[in-house]
């Protein structure tokens, strides 16, 4: 495994969040293109299309994945550059995800959180998100895409923890 899992699960009123961070020495506005702009997210994540706006909904193509089509996805919240809250549905399960930026000092750390459904495989989601994150560092710094067996199986046993410990059955 390159890099050791660091996401947590933790409890919420809702149900649970998978949470994760990465941080970049760059000022808050280019990581916000970096998650914003569908030629840079294109480069870790996919491309997508549409108009985008608060309420709106784009079609995303996940580039990494095999066979992979165009799915919906709402914008549910946008605040340049602080905050992109998403919404999708489809076949593999709900998708609610919230993006914040922060900046202190030349360092902007990105706060992933997944709002975990109750039919969500932390096991399997975890992972995944691990991946991409470590897929945008890369990018961003022009450096190798990491190798997506570096984490799944190989962090499915530090998630399926994490989600025992945060009450989830």
């Amino acid at each position: 495994m390159t890099n050791p899992p660091a996401g947590r699960v933790v409890p919420t009123a809702a149900g649970r969040d998978l949470i994760l961070h990465r941080t970049f020495r760059a000022p808050i506005e280019d990581v916000w293109a970096s998650i914003t702009e569908s030629d840079r997210t294109a480069r870790w994540y996919g491309q997508w299309k549409g108009e985008p706006g608060v309420g709106r909904t784009i079609q995303v193509q996940m580039a990494f994945e095999e066979g992979a089509g165009w799915s919906d996805m709402r914008i549910d919240a946008c605040d340049p550059p602080r905050r992109l809250a998403l919404y999708a549905a489809d076949d593999y399960g709900v998708w609610s995800l919230d993006l914040e930026l922060t900046q202190q000092d030349e360092i902007t750390t990105l706060r992933f959180t997944h709002h975990l459904d109750d039919k969500a495989e932390v096991e399997n989601v975890g992972p995944g998100w691990e991946y991409y994150l470590d897929a945008m560092v890369s990018a961003y710094n022009d450096g190798p895409r990491p190798n997506f067996d570096d984490y799944y199986p190989a962090m499915k046993a530090y998630y399926e923890a994490q989600d025992s410990g945060s009450g989830a059955s």
